[in-house]
C-alpha cells in the first residue's frame, strides 16, 4: 500500500522524536514513509521530495527540524499539501525556541501547522485527523482513540480517590 503520510526530518538526531509520529500512524494502520531530508545540507533532495510528494500519493507531510528549522516552511513553499511542522529541541538549539519560532512564524500564504516542541505524536494525530475527513474507518479509529484517552483519565481519577 502506498504511503499517505511522509515523515521527514532534518537529521538522524531527530529520529527519536519523530518516531512518536510513526508509532501513532502505525497504531492507526496509516501507511507512511520516513526519511531524512535536510533543507540546508541536501536542498536538491528537499526540492525533489516536495515537488514529487503529491504525485506519489502523499496526503500530509510531517516535517521535524531543530535549530534554524527551515525544513517545514521550505517544503510548504513547494507543495499544496498540508505540512505539519514539529520543532525539535536539538543540541544546537536555544532551548528549542529557535525551532518553534522558525516553524511558527511563517509568512502569509505559506501555512505550516505547528505542534509543540518535540510534539511529534500530536503531529501524527493531526495528520490522521486530516486524512479522516475522507475516510470513515479512520474517523472511527480516531473516535475510539479519543474515547480511550477519556477512559484513561477517568480510571486515574478513580484510582486517586479510592486509594
Amino acid at each position: 500500500m502506498n504511503p499517505s503520510v511522509a515523515i521527514i526530518m532534518g537529521s538522524k538526531s531527530d529520529l527519536s522524536v519523530m518516531n512518536e509520529a510513526a508509532d501513532f500512524l502505525k497504531s492507526m494502520a496509516i501507511p507512511f514513509e520516513i526519511s531524512i531530508v535536510s533543507a540546508h545540507r541536501t536542498p536538491e533532495r528537499m526540492f525533489e521530495f516536495a515537488k514529487s510528494a503529491k504525485e506519489r500519493g502523499i496526503g500530509v507531510i510531517i516535517a521535524g527540524a531543530g535549530g534554524a528549522a527551515h525544513l517545514p516552511g521550505m517544503v510548504a513553499s513547494m507543495t499544496t499539501l498540508p505540512v505539519i511542522g514539529v520543532p525539535v529541541k536539538s543540541s544546537n538549539s536555544i532551548d528549542g525556541w529557535d525551532s518553534v519560532l522558525s516553524i511558527l512564524q511563517m509568512p502569509g500564504g505559506i501555512p505550516v501547522a505547528t505542534v509543540a516542541l518535540n510534539g511529534a505524536k500530536n503531529a501524527g494525530i493531526l495528520a490522521a485527523r486530516i486524512l479522516s475527513v475522507s475516510d470513515e474507518t479512520l474517523s472511527q479509529k480516531l473516535s475510539d482513540y479519543q474515547k480511550s484517552l477519556e477512559e484513561m483519565v477517568l480510571k486515574s481519577a478513580e484510582d486517586l480517590t479510592s486509594g
